[in-house]
């Protein structure tokens, strides 16, 4: 008894229409790769060599005291970067999450009540 299956041509053209789809997206990611649209490569360039310049002046003179290193601390998260980019850091103050503590607790209660 014979089964009733896709015929041949049939077939070669469901495998023909998956290899040029194929083919298609290869060429397609490759040819426009993915584009940082919302940041300037040379902004951030200009930053870290500011913050390279400074790191090599740090290590090429004699150790701070720690009165220069509390001074450098106090301006940012560390001695070196300073106030670079403090605005875009992430900290508790500038974000909406909830803690694991928060979010057990929510659950707790819930199941309480």
């Amino acid at each position: 008894m014979s089964l009733i299956g896709f015929n041949f041509p049939a077939k070669r053209l469901v495998r023909t229409l998956i290899a040029v789809c194929f083919c298609a997206l290869m060429f397609v990611s490759n040819a426009f790769p993915a584009f940082a649209v919302t940041s300037s490569p040379t902004k951030g360039e200009d930053q870290l060599l500011g913050i390279e310049k400074e790191s090599q002046e740090v290590v090429l003179k004699k150790p701070m005291s720690l009165e220069e290193t509390q001074k450098k601390a106090s301006e940012g998260p560390n001695e070196v970067q300073g106030a670079a980019d403090i605005d875009k850091m992430k900290n508790p103050s500038n974000t909406n999450t909830t803690s694991f503590e928060q979010i057990v607790k929510k659950a707790v209660s819930d199941i309480k009540n």
